[in-house]
């Protein structure tokens, strides 16, 4: 584990109790449990962690019953969920823009910003009233009928768009519904013993499905796309998709973990959050009754340099790719990290996988044979230096890697071959930094060649 978010408060002891957030840029709005909407803004302080909170504006009149808000500062609107009927309201001066009147006795509501083929984004709603879906788009300052109502099997409780599907939540199952046309039904499964659904959409266009502690992720086919399940530790209230990260809040605490690889990355104890909405990428706030935090994000750098104590290679590449660095600084940083995991593998005896990313890779050949024992002419070795201890091997764990190797060199011989008549020198990099890396092809040649021979000898003598 490690720390991928700071929390910090931003509002404490609220007189009114929060009924649901909503966010945008700089700006938190907040809807009360007696209809008032709070906006705040936000300005985060330079080269700290603290923030002045601003009440812009108090709307005591705005609704009796915030049920849901949704905000698409794209279109500057606020769609909200009030009494039971779906308003749009404008988000600069919250004047009303319309009402939809077909839409009365909604009990919730789920947006989605489409791209079209031209580049443009098209907002769509669906609108779940008693036991139907009613599907909407946004043009012209109104809302229109997207295309006629959906019958669903039950009232829906929770719901989000997948590329071109609605997955919903019933009491007892999921359903996946199919923008086809035609409203092709898919049921998925249960929702699990607590009968709580939670769909959730996620950054790519899929969707995150709960089933009790689990959660599993959909795309618009209704198929599983990951391998295993999530398990949080407790059955998640609400849950953010923050590349590489998916923040579940669970009763007592904020819970960050990563789809892939599969970890729990961070536990943020915070007293009794409920909800949890995103302004976008690294702006994220929970709230409580009466409380509001802001996940602030660790810098990457740091995220890193705890990662790779931690030896968690594949979480640490993901990251370096999200920098701001200049493309060189990059690419020199996940280059180094790939190496780094490369020889993890290594050193954890899965000598296929270590030699694939070695060969991806294009480190000095020599450099991955000083892996070995007793290939290297003994003065060369000593110049050669690696990020841990090597792993002591005999054996058949010797012969195993030895093949490995084989297979490795045989390749890199062949590619060699093909270069040997460019006049530019090998441009093979070091397993570490600073370390010397053989320029001459023919050099290398040689070099390869007798390693082969020597691992022929030690797997296989009728080879030679």
């Amino acid at each position: 584990m490690h720390d991928a978010y700071e929390p910090v408060p931003i509002l404490e002891k609220l007189p009114l109790q929060i009924d649901c957030l909503a966010a945008w840029e700089d700006w938190l709005l907040v809807g009360t449990k007696p209809g008032h909407l709070l906006l705040y803004r936000i300005k985060k302080d330079a080269g700290t962690n603290r923030f002045e909170v601003t009440l812009e504006k108090s709307n005591k009149n705005f609704s009796k019953k915030i049920q849901q808000l949704y905000v698409v500062s794209q279109y500057k609107i606020l769609v909200s969920l009030l009494e039971n009927n779906i308003h749009v309201h404008d988000l600069l001066t919250f004047q009303q823009i319309t009402v939809v009147s077909k839409a009365k006795g909604a009990t919730l509501f789920a947006c989605d910003l489409q791209q079209t083929t031209t580049g443009e984004e098209r907002l769509r709603m669906c609108v779940a009233v008693k036991k139907k879906l009613q599907l909407y788009y946004w043009k012209d300052r109104e809302f229109y009928e997207l295309q006629s109502d959906f019958a669903a099997p039950d009232i829906p409780k929770s719901m989000a768009w997948c590329e071109n599907s609605i997955c919903v939540g019933f009491k007892r199952d999921y359903y996946l519904i199919r923008m086809d046309g035609r409203g092709s039904i898919k049921e998925l499964f249960p929702t699990g013993k607590q009968l709580e659904p939670l769909v959730a959409p996620l950054a790519d266009g899929k969707v995150a499905v709960g089933q009790d502690d689990l959660t599993v992720v959909l795309n618009e086919e209704g198929t599983c796309t990951q391998k295993c399940a999530l398990n949080w530790t407790d059955i998640p209230i609400a849950m953010e998709h923050q590349p590489p990260y998916i923040i579940a809040v669970l009763p007592r605490y904020v819970e960050i973990r990563t789809f892939e690889p599969r970890l729990l990355v961070q536990s943020v104890e915070l007293q009794r959050p409920r909800f949890i909405t995103s302004a976008g990428q690294n702006i994220v706030y929970v709230a409580s009754n009466y409380f509001v935090w802001r996940l602030v994000p660790i810098s990457i750098a740091s995220q890193i340099r705890q990662l790779l104590q931690d030896k968690q290679f594949e979480l640490a590449l993901q990251l370096a790719k999200m920098k701001d660095d200049s493309d060189g600084d990059k690419k020199q940083q996940i280059h180094h990290i790939q190496n780094l995991y490369a020889f993890n593998l290594f050193c954890q005896k899965r000598f296929d996988d270590s030699m694939q990313v070695f060969a991806k890779l294009g480190t000095d050949p020599t450099h991955v044979i000083g892996l070995y024992p007793d290939l290297l002419p003994s003065d060369y070795r000593k110049q050669l230096h690696y990020p841990n201890p090597l792993p002591t091997l005999s054996g058949a764990e010797l012969e195993k890697a030895h093949l490995a190797l084989i297979d490795y060199l045989t390749q890199k011989r062949s590619h060699l071959v093909k270069q040997l008549n460019d006049s530019d020198p090998s441009t093979t990099s070091p397993l570490v930094e600073g370390t010397p890396t053989i320029k001459s092809r023919k050099k290398l040649l040689q070099i390869i060649d007798t390693t082969l021979l020597k691992c022929y000898l030690h797997t296989n003598s009728c080879l030679i």
